[in-house]
């Protein structure tokens, strides 16, 4: 019909527009962040670029549900504003008629975003934790740079280098200063040669030679000078190696394997998504009603609304069956139980409200009153 390829049409124009400027926003405010967070030393300033986009892939799935919830909301809000509604009423087209298009729209969208919820944001967020430890372990050690003054990720240490005497040992450095807090002893090395080494236990090491060793405050009587031929300063440990995995890193298939509760919680979140999205579509219909006789602020203010307290219950429903406050097989359905609920009682009071029979008793009481 003519009304559904209208309709998908409008939904598709004004949902590239919603996602343009809700994901020019996300990139926005994750870069301001990530560029405080390189300004302050926290993370490298090349892994400002990867870290954006790992960060951009996992809030796809809430972003294209709210792209989904808003410009099916903003189009049919159009409609009744420029009183295209009721001249589809008043032609035999029904309020439920519209789920059909608006559900032709909603489920390659609603697949995209339980694709990257199973999936995707999983990957994103394992791959993002991977590459922030490796280049803050290639930082670590790559602080030993020449002429530069560099901390160490933890603040405990600051490295000086002055000269790398050839290029195909770059972990070989010469002149080398260090200015570390050890034991609460703050401490000076100043030392000829150094390189980088792992010992059998997989720690990482800085090892210095010929060098001297400063340790205290000068002047005073615990102030000791101490010569060295090899000093060797742990700078990670093995454990510290391993990149420490949540439960939102973990893939789907993990997640099922080790029902803890806190995975049960996340499982319960990434089902929930794509679920919720298709509510919210659906919701969409009778949400976007406007008079156009009155403004469509408040109308709008429900519908965000209602969009806030969905989300805000899938949280909390999440939360408590991550503390065991509330058992998985509830959690799954209850919150999108309430809400289908709420989406049939506003499907019936919208029909009501526009079915055929009242607009005819509502012509005749008009023409009755003239």
């Amino acid at each position: 019909m003519i009304f559904k390829r209208a309709a998908q049409r409008e939904f598709a124009q004004t949902g590239i527009a919603v996602f343009v400027a809700l994901f020019a926003i996300l990139l926005t405010t994750q870069l301001i962040r990530l560029l405080g967070k390189a300004a302050s030393g926290a993370t490298a300033s090349e892994a400002v670029a990867a870290l954006l986009g790992f960060t951009a892939l996992n809030y796809l799935p809430v972003l294209l549900s709210l792209t989904l919830f808003i410009s099916i909301l903003l189009s049919l809000s159009r409609a009744y504003r420029d009183s295209e509604m009721a001249v589809w009423f008043s032609s035999g087209v029904s309020l439920v008629t519209w789920t059909k298009p608006v559900l032709r729209f909603a489920l390659p969208v609603v697949l995209a975003i339980a694709i990257l919820a199973f999936f995707l944001s999983p990957w994103a967020l394992d791959k993002r934790a991977e590459y922030q430890q490796r280049m803050d372990q290639r930082d670590d050690v790559a602080r030993v740079t020449p002429g530069a003054f560099n901390e160490s990720s933890r603040g405990d240490r600051v490295f000086f280098v002055e000269t790398i005497p050839d290029a195909e040992g770059q972990d070989r450095v010469k002149n080398i200063f260090i200015n570390s807090m050890q034991h609460g002893r703050l401490g000076v090395i100043a030392a000829s040669n150094g390189h980088t080494e792992v010992a059998a236990n997989g720690d990482k090491f800085i090892v210095l030679t010929d060098g001297r060793r400063y340790e205290g405050v000068a002047g005073s009587a615990e102030y000791r000078v101490m010569e060295f031929g090899s000093y060797a300063m742990r700078i990670e440990t093995r454990e510290g190696a391993g990149t420490e995995r949540s439960a939102k890193s973990l893939s789907t298939w993990e997640l099922i394997q080790d029902p803890s509760n806190l995975n049960k919680g996340e499982l319960l979140w990434r089902i929930g998504t794509p679920i919720s999205a298709l509510v919210l579509a659906l919701l969409a219909i009778p949400l976007s009603f406007v008079n156009p006789r009155a403004g469509r602020t408040n109308n709008l203010i429900f519908a965000l609304l209602a969009f806030m307290i969905y989300s805000n219950l899938m949280s909390v429903s999440q939360a408590w069956v991550a503390q065991g406050r509330m058992s998985f097989a509830l959690g799954v359905w209850a919150v999108h139980a309430v809400m289908i609920v709420a989406l049939v009682l506003l499907f019936w009071k919208r029909i009501v409200v526009f079915s055929p029979w009242r607009l005819g008793t509502q012509g005749r009481e008009g023409r009755e009153a003239t």
